[in-house]
């Protein structure tokens, strides 16, 4: 499987809607609330050679709430 994370900025009071929608998709690894920027960053896994744009546009971006998105594509995970 293929991971990478996507940091998700929600419209003003959408963050929990937006964050539940994902686990109710069952899209998802990992769902964390954060500060700054953005308001969640959220860890997927995908088969490789899925398109991972498509994946984002189609499965992600749809959700309603959402009002960016910044893609982070890893390379190695190091540890345990």
């Amino acid at each position: 499987m293929t991971p990478f994370f996507v940091q998700i900025k929600c419209k003003l009071g959408k963050s929990y809607e937006v964050a539940n929608k994902l686990a109710e998709a069952e899209i998802a690894s990992e769902i964390y609330s954060t500060a700054g920027d953005f308001d969640l960053l959220v860890k997927f896994y995908v088969e490789p050679g899925t398109d991972i744009g498509h994946f984002v546009n189609e499965k992600v971006q749809v959700i309603p709430g959402i009002q960016d998105t910044r893609t982070l594509i890893t390379f190695k995970a190091f540890g345990a």
